[in-house]
């Protein structure tokens, strides 16, 4: 019986090593759980470094542009990126994931599919973002156009947080995405570990009421309509860490204006299981010099990550940072001194055990993708310095994740 046995796990590692049967459990397997201002993954805190890639599902819709996926994750993962985060909606217009409520586009889910699936055979974690704030691909006011169209009487965008319609068509589509089975490997979405955490939306934001009630109020009925549905993932709400109106002296470290988010009390919600900080101070400080811009970034990073970890207790992504090609005077070195900066923040806290865990730069793309360039790209091939100091951070940030390991061990 012994030996039938040795010769089983022989078998196996055999299958294994020539990587013909992908479901055999690697390391990366597993959802990935919080204790504290932690993320966990078998046991062991997990820190990794990543990037944007929003394109993605798009791209995988087209049979013909599915090669640019694979490349993707395969030059991703050769440079230590372990969590890429996407769109998982594209909502009317022209190709659209829901064409209208409840009615969606089968080639574009099957792109989805094919995303997840190929991020799985690279050992990469997907953030997948469930509706935008903004126009692009459709976001709140497409929402709210529909329920326009079914007769609510609605006159401004932000009803996306309060018209009971518009909630029930936004919590339909967490529905229909989170039990989608996959078309490839036949895992349901809210199932499949490759996906790391939800996103409710791309950057909320209510102008219509800047104390922050409005959104708290939408992302507590949403955290839990979500996790009613799936208890196996995170949840984030996507915000991009403005403070509020609940404590007046963290409000100094905002760019001068709200947009009716409070990073504290909305991120203290029990079904958000992580925080998550957008920084670009090129946009939000654009009449100041660098120098401004920087020692505000300084701030930024340092406020958020001590919040997260004395306030919160709760782990903490810089889920967007960059810094754009088509700025007044740019230079490559520039750009670079962000990420560097971005960078050196993460790493001091994940070293010394702090709740940053890592950065998702905005945004990769591969070569031969032009249309979607909007000053911000990465494209390894034109950015050596920048992905050298890509490269670093994840090296980084894996050997502080196996002396975990070790130590746990």
């Amino acid at each position: 019986m012994r030996s039938l046995v040795i010769k089983y796990f022989l078998f196996i590692f055999l299958i294994y090593e020539h990587n013909l049967y992908f479901q055999v459990l690697t390391a990366e397997d597993g959802f990935i759980s919080t204790e504290t201002e932690h993320f966990m993954l078998n046991g062991s805190p997990f820190y990794a470094n990543g990037f944007n890639a929003y394109w993605l599902t798009q791209i995988a819709s087209d049979l013909s542009q599915r090669n640019k996926i694979t490349s993707a994750f395969a030059e991703a993962s050769n440079h230590g990126l372990k969590i890429s985060r996407t769109w998982a909606f594209k909502d009317g217009g022209y190709s659209p994931l829901q064409y209208s409520p409840g009615f969606y586009n089968e080639q574009m889910f099957q792109g989805l599919d094919f995303v997840i699936s190929e991020a799985r055979k690279y050992g990469i974690k997907l953030i997948l973002s469930l509706v935008n704030n903004y126009e692009d691909y459709g976001g709140k006011k497409q929402y709210v156009n529909w329920a326009r169209s079914q007769g609510q009487n609605i006159s401004s965008d932000d009803e996306f947080f309060t018209n009971s319609i518009v909630k029930g068509f936004y919590k339909n589509h967490i529905k229909v995405v989170l039990k989608r089975q996959n078309s490839i490997n036949k895992v349901v979405y809210k199932d499949d570990p490759t996906i790391m955490a939800w996103e409710l939306m791309n950057e909320p934001r209510c102008s219509t009421d800047a104390s922050g009630k409005t959104i708290e109020a939408w992302i507590t009925e949403m955290a839990s309509y979500l996790k009613s549905i799936d208890s196996n993932h995170l949840l984030e709400a996507g915000l991009e860490g403005f403070y509020g109106q609940s404590n007046a002296q963290k409000q100094q470290n905002n760019p001068y204006f709200e947009v009716g988010t409070d990073f504290i009390t909305n991120n203290q919600i029990p079904n958000i299981d992580f925080a998550t900080v957008h920084s670009y101070p090129d946009q939000w400080l654009s009449s100041q010099s660098e120098d401004n811009q920087l020692t505000f970034l300084n701030n930024w990073l340092n406020s958020h990550i001590e919040d997260a970890q004395n306030i919160l207790q709760k782990p903490l992504l810089f889920a967007e940072f960059g810094k754009s090609s088509k700025d007044p005077g740019y230079r490559n070195d520039k750009r670079d001194q962000l990420f560097d900066t971005v960078y050196s923040a993460i790493y001091s806290s994940a070293r010394n055990g702090g709740a940053a865990a890592g950065g998702l730069f905005w945004q990769f793309l591969t070569e031969g993708m032009d249309d979607f360039r909007d000053g911000y790209e990465i494209v390894f091939s034109e950015s050596p310095s920048t992905v050298n100091l890509i490269q670093e951070q994840s090296q980084k940030l894996n050997r502080i994740k196996k002396l975990y390991a070790k130590l746990r061990n």
